[in-house]
């Protein structure tokens, strides 16, 4: 992370957002360690679904071990032991890890946007589908995912609980963007946001955030949030563009090979 650039969150900001997200994409499988969060999910190989993530920074003892229970947890799912650090995780275990020669990788930034805002009133109103497949073949489609992943995303899509919005962008009845927007109290996140390669730059992405940040808001929604890959800069300047700040980041850690 470059110091410069990193912004230092309200934990109780941090701690709402971080539940909100567990709720919004849920793990199949949920463990506790004191107050780390071990998240497995057989189905899906997506690092938020299969990582511990330490939720208080004074929670530091007995760290080998504890790390070496959650290494046989995931050894026994058939996944690599994979750390996802938030401000909430502490500067005590990231020492840890770096003193032990753990990997840093995939920094990502998570953004809001307060509903106030004036963009969003102008966005076009759009009905989310029903058709939980529909959506699914969309996504595969235009993120060019394994086929294989279907029934995992299914899964998760078929296991979240707050009230979700799922949102296509067609044109010639050709998918051209999807999104995901889950509504949980006054917080909208937005997840699984793509838009078909040979179609970006023409505004449909933008186009279907605002579409479904509205949706949102007409149920009681107040702030929009998503998460960002921080080297994704062509999402951060349009993200940015409709009026999302930075409230936090998170990054990963693995264990050294060998």
């Amino acid at each position: 992370m470059n110091p410069a650039k990193a912004v230092m969150p309200d934990l109780a900001t941090v701690r709402r957002h971080e539940a909100a997200g567990f709720r919004a994409w849920p793990a199949a499988s949920v463990q506790y360690d004191g107050t780390w969060v071990i998240r497995l999910t057989a189905g899906h190989p997506a690092k938020r679904l299969n990582s511990v993530n330490p939720l208080d920074p004074s929670d530091t003892d007995r760290l080998d071990e504890r790390i070496a229970g959650a290494a046989r947890r995931f050894e026994a799912q058939g996944r690599p032991l994979t750390f996802r650090l938030s401000p909430l995780s502490g500067a005590v275990l990231d020492r840890h890890l770096d003193e032990k020669g753990w990997s840093r990788f995939d920094e990502s930034l998570v953004m809001r946007i307060p509903l106030s805002h004036p963009v969003v009133d102008g966005a076009l109103d759009q009905i989310p589908l029903k058709d939980v497949m529909r959506f699914i073949n969309a996504a595969i489609g235009i993120d060019s995912l394994d086929p294989a992943l279907r029934p995992g995303l299914s899964q998760i899509i078929g296991s979240i609980e707050p009230r979700t919005g799922l949102f296509v962008l067609e044109r010639d009845r050709q998918p051209m963007t999807t999104a995901i927007c889950v509504q949980d109290g006054d917080l909208a996140g937005l997840f699984e946001i793509a838009t078909a390669s040979e179609e970006r730059g023409k505004g449909y992405a933008r186009r279907t955030i605002l579409s479904a940040l509205k949706w949102a808001r007409s149920h009681g929604a107040r702030t929009g949030w998503m998460q960002v890959s921080a080297d994704n800069d062509a999402a951060l300047s349009l993200y940015r563009s409709i009026g999302f700040s930075e409230v936090y980041r998170y990054h990963y850690r693995r264990p050294p090979e060998g």
